[in-house]
């Protein structure tokens, strides 16, 4: 550092400037801010030249690969047995056939003692009212002169149609005969008659489909 009032110093300015400062002359020492480094710039980064591929020699051998894995072989399952076909197993039903068929429910049979016949009559007395009377004639005629069926079940019915038949028959004369009189009392009698046959049948059938007998067969009800 300079000597104050030493102008032979290198770093004392003042002849640079051409006078002396005051605190030069006072002797005082002078203020000195450094300058602000500066960082140098950083060098740039070698540029590394990737090295050039060699070219392929002719008389140099292929690379070789690796052989390829072998795919997995399906295994296939084995082909179900078969019989020879016969003739009795060309009836016989498939298993799952023969699973559901379990769980339908039997359908009723006809009773023993002639259902069919039972049918008829029922289906004669409920075309009484369309056909006038004239079917009901021609199942009262089928009922009538012949022993009934031996079972329980188709006596019941048999007993049952007898007297449907025999009561409606009665009625029906009645009525017809009561048209002469006054009021025409023949009109709501025939009409109930009508009513009342119809209901019977249709109780009657209902009972023998579903092979049940008639509870009471002396009864004039349903």
């Amino acid at each position: 550092m300079a000597e104050p009032g030493d102008p032979q110093h290198p770093d004392d300015h003042d002849d640079h400037i051409g006078f002396a400062s005051p605190a030069s002359l006072q002797g005082r020492p002078r203020d000195v801010t450094p300058e602000p480094e500066i960082a140098p710039e950083p060098a740039p980064e070698p540029v590394v030249e990737a090295a050039p591929e060699p070219e392929p020699d002719l008389f140099d051998p292929p690379p070789t690969r690796a052989a390829p894995e072998p795919e997995p072989v399906p295994v296939t399952p084995p082909a179900p047995e078969r019989r020879p076909a016969s003739a009795d197993s060309i009836f016989e039903p498939t298993p799952g056939f023969t699973g559901r068929s379990k769980d339908r429910r039997a359908p009723v049979q006809d009773p023993p003692g002639g259902g069919m016949s039972l049918y008829a009559v029922y289906a004669l007395i409920l075309l009484a009212v369309p056909t006038l009377g004239v079917s009901a004639v021609i199942a009262l005629l089928a009922v009538t002169g012949r022993p009934g069926p031996e079972d329980a079940l188709s006596r019941s019915h048999f007993i049952y149609q007898q007297r449907t038949l025999w009561a409606a028959a009665v009625a029906a004369l009645a009525g017809v005969i009561l048209l002469a009189a006054p009021f025409a009392l023949g009109v709501p009698i025939l009409f109930l008659l009508a009513l009342w046959v119809v209901l019977r049948g249709a109780s009657g059938v209902w009972n023998l489909k579903s092979g049940q007998p008639i509870s009471n067969t002396r009864s004039w009800w349903i």
